[in-house]
């Protein structure tokens, strides 16, 4: 294979600053001991529900919000803003400390707003919590972040074409999520929705498929093979984007059997992404993380299909079921893929491997807990008022699990956070 200068922007690996790669892991990985900390406590508070009181008035619907909004603009974002970092960024001192400003930033805004949270200032939106004071700091650090791109990636060059239209395209963010979490642009509870479709689970996961494309290539990783998967992953996107303009949107049913096939067309994409990302060469110790990141996915896709389905959707709607779907996508897909992010984001400190099957093992531990007491519950709402019955006994799987998952997370953010030390050269 021909080899390409590492030195030319977009065109090849990089041997990042250490220092810099510390910075990405310490605020990604922290956040995720955060929230993690406070998911345990909530799992505490579901277990054993006496506690809230002693906690007054930080109680269980105080917390929440902080566990979801710390999981979402947190870990789910912060390896990915890592991934810009680490493409626009040059290697040195000075970009370093812009870095550092970014996400300082970014990690301050989320820390303001948590303190807003548990004082009782939410919106009530679901993952757009941003309200009063905390909804400019969010959107300003947005705008720090995108600012210390152009400036420090104009210095090492901003690379080719496309890198310099997700720049711009970049631009608008800050703005558009403080106008969206202003309380006048769509209520709380949208009365001329039926919940969630086909076409907007199909149209946002395609968003989602479009940000995987990119990230080999934000990462530097070195092409191999022939071209042929890039290419068929470019034209499935653009024939299943054409396939989501055409099936039914807005009040649509889970009922219609457009909506059922739209969803349905996401089982396709596993094997499609799969030998995409197979094009490229991955560091070799975040393979099985990519590999487990698959393995959720399928399970994620093909459980939500299933519970999209009429019948089956009335039973699980509203219930713990729901909860092990979104631990699926977020422990299982999200965090195995993005720990395999930061282990492409240059050389560092190996994990312990144990730590991947103990990480493995809580979130699967989790999702069937959680997963069977959604199905008993959808029969039998009242089990959920029995003391030391299945509820009592699926909790405290959950809390079990939950305390091993926090443990792992702290130990990956010891480990990535520390410094390597070089052999000293005669």
């Amino acid at each position: 294979m021909e080899q390409i200068n590492p030195q030319t922007p977009g065109d090849g690996p990089r041997m990042a600053d250490p220092a810099l790669l510390r910075v990405i892991g310490r605020h990604s990985l922290g956040w995720l001991v955060a929230a993690n900390a406070i998911g345990l406590l909530l799992a505490a508070l579901l277990l054993w529900p006496e506690l809230n009181a002693p906690l007054a008035p930080l109680t269980y619907g105080r917390w929440m919000p902080l566990h979801l909004n710390w999981q979402l603009y947190g870990w789910c974002a912060l390896p990915l803003v890592g991934v810009l970092v680490y493409y626009y960024l040059p290697d040195d001192a000075r970009a370093t400390w812009a870095a550092r400003l970014a996400l300082g930033s970014w990690s301050g805004a989320l820390l303001y707003g948590g303190l807003t949270w548990l004082g009782g200032q939410t919106s009530g939106k679901p993952f757009l919590d941003w309200t009063g004071s905390a909804r400019f700091a969010w959107s300003l650090a947005l705008l720090i972040l995108w600012l210390v791109l152009v400036t420090q990636g104009r210095r090492r060059g901003l690379g080719p074409w496309w890198a310099k239209g997700l720049l711009t395209a970049l631009f608008p963010v800050p703005f558009l999520l403080y106008w969206a979490a202003g309380p006048k642009i769509y209520p709380v509870v949208n009365p001329d929705s039926g919940g969630a479709t086909g076409a907007s689970l199909l149209g946002s996961t395609l968003g989602l498929l479009a940000i995987f494309g990119l990230l080999p290539w934000l990462l530097r990783l070195a092409p191999r093979e022939g071209s042929r998967p890039r290419r068929v992953f470019a034209a499935a996107l653009a024939l299943t984007l054409s396939c989501f303009a055409g099936i039914s949107h807005g009040h649509a049913s889970h009922h219609q059997l457009d909506q059922i096939i739209g969803l349905g067309l996401l089982l396709a994409w596993i094997p499609l992404v799969w030998l995409y990302a197979r094009s490229f060469e991955w560091r070799a110790d975040s393979r099985r993380w990519l590999g487990a990141a698959f393995v959720w996915w399928a399970l994620l896709v093909g459980t939500g299909l299933l519970t999209f389905l009429p019948g089956i959707s009335e039973r699980l709607k509203f219930t713990n079921a729901l909860v092990a779907h979104s631990h699926l996508a977020m422990a299982g897909l999200v965090t195995s893929l993005h720990v395999a992010l930061l282990l492409n984001l240059g050389r560092g400190r190996p994990l312990r491997a144990w730590t991947f099957w103990a990480w493995q093992l809580g979130c699967g531990v989790q999702v069937a807990a959680l997963l069977w007491l959604g199905w008993r519950e959808g029969a039998d709402p009242f089990l959920l008022s029995v003391r030391g019955g299945l509820a009592d006994a699926c909790y405290g799987l959950r809390f079990i699990a939950g305390g091993v998952m926090l443990v792992t997370s702290c130990l990956w953010w010891w480990d990535l956070g520390r410094k390597i030390h070089e052999p000293q050269k005669n």
